[in-house]
């Protein structure tokens, strides 16, 4: 039972890092997608000033490879995030375990 007791503070601690780890990218998260709008917006505009026809101008704009690396980045930090929600999720669903193990120690079964 102790060990269990253990593995939930560590469970729960590690649940706490995860959340912190969370707010971090999900801060690069959008910071990235500010930076990528930004930098698109401007491109836009810059081809738009060229009189580059207006079909192609996302095209255009978006095959820059400063803009890619940027979207790149983006897309990344979204993968990143999306990777820290499952370890929260992942670490919940193990805790949960190791609480209705406990309780179970607790009633006898």
């Amino acid at each position: 039972m102790q060990d269990l007791i253990i593995e939930s503070e560590e469970l729960r601690k590690q649940l706490n890092d995860n959340i912190d780890e969370l707010k971090k990218v999900g801060y690069k998260k959008a910071k990235a997608e500010y930076e990528y709008r930004v930098a698109l917006s401007k491109g836009i505009m810059v081809q738009r000033s060229q009189g580059v026809p207006v079909t192609i101008i996302n095209d255009v704009v978006r095959g820059n490879e400063n803009i890619a690396k940027l979207k790149f980045q983006r897309d990344f930090a979204e993968t990143l995030n999306d990777a820290a929600k499952q370890k929260i999720y992942a670490t919940k669903i193990e805790l949960e375990i190791v609480e209705n193990q406990i309780e179970a120690e607790r009633k006898g079964e």
